[in-house]
């Protein structure tokens, strides 16, 4: 027997938006269904960032992610964020393949927010707002635009560099570089920053918006006026990771907000114990923090492709 190398350049091969949105979906799925085990995400706290351990299994697999956050790495030419994902057989344990997750990370992040907006955005929404044009928002751009008929997309960053890196990035889309309130004024709206201060403000959210709050993802992150918190209908990934290191972690901590106000998770939507948007004037928020499940559903994907195409590198770290 012998384990797959899946390297970035794999990876970009093997894997497209259409399917990522589909195995994160029917992830979520069978989470709700009660068919996935998934511990809590563990954090390993360094001097200039962190590390997170994050395993999950799904039938037929199981697996697990190992991932940085690292804020400064971009003045070392390195990415923020990078992952490896260990792949394993459930049965015996044996290593199937080791495949670069920081891609994966990417994808799955994007599709789940889409997947999020098609339970809780309003139907008719066409325009998206971007507050924070790093690598995550070219991802959120191609998983919404398979699911909304976008008509503009509006870009904001305190960097104008990192917007136009964004529109030449995505040639085929209409993004405009615009201020934060007018990204904030779009149909759909993704915040994708790691601040620790509200930038959001609750009088520039209007009636019917959906909000995907995907930048806070570690405890003392937030990105909303908590206040857009109390009047939303608050649906979370995972209950445990948003309420200690989500968009709701501080708002919980400082005693504005409880986790008996959240509507429900993104599983209870998928699998229908739960209605998304019923409101068109309503305000939703989507809190994601980034969940195991996902990233073994993507696994799992290219794995199987890989195997399917062939051609693929492997290595025999066992020595059976």
């Amino acid at each position: 027997m012998s384990t797959l190398l899946l390297d970035i350049n794999a990876v970009n091969n093997l894997m497209n938006m259409p399917d990522v949105i589909n195995v994160v979906e029917e992830a979520f799925r069978m989470w709700g269904e009660g068919k996935a085990n998934m511990p809590a995400k563990a954090y390993l706290l360094v001097e200039h960032g962190d590390f997170r351990a994050m395993p999950a299994a799904l039938p037929g697999c199981a697996g697990m992610k190992w991932v940085n956050t690292h804020p400064q790495n971009p003045s070392r030419n390195l990415p923020t964020v990078m992952a490896i994902m260990i792949y394993n057989d459930p049965e015996t344990g044996y290593p199937r393949a080791i495949i670069d997750g920081t891609r994966i990370t990417a994808y799955r992040t994007g599709a789940a927010a889409a997947i999020a907006s098609k339970y809780l955005a309003r139907r008719d929404s066409h325009t998206i707002g971007i507050v924070g044009a790093g690598c995550q928002a070219y991802t959120q751009i191609l998983a919404h635009a398979e699911l909304f008929a976008l008509s503009s997309i509006n870009a904001f960053d305190i960097s104008k560099a990192a917007v136009d890196r964004l529109i030449s990035s995505l040639p085929e889309f209409s993004i405009r570089n615009c201020s934060v309130q007018e990204a904030v004024a779009s149909d759909i709206v993704c915040t994708l920053t790691p601040s620790r201060n509200p930038i959001i403000k609750k009088e520039w959210v209007i009636a019917g918006t959906h909000i995907n709050a995907v930048g806070a993802d570690a405890a003392g992150k937030e990105e909303l006026d908590p206040s857009i918190l109390k009047e939303a209908i608050v649906v979370v990934d995972d209950l445990r990771q948003a309420s200690t290191g989500g968009e709701i972690n501080v708002p919980i901590k400082e005693g504005i907000y409880t986790i008996d106000e959240v509507y429900g998770t993104l599983s209870e939507l998928v699998v229908g114990k739960k209605k998304g948007r019923t409101d068109n004037k309503a305000i939703s928020v989507f809190d994601s923090t980034g969940i195991a499940i996902e990233d073994i559903a993507v696994a799992k994907l290219l794995f199987e492709k890989a195997q399917q195409m062939g051609g693929y590198p492997s290595i025999d770290l066992i020595g059976t």
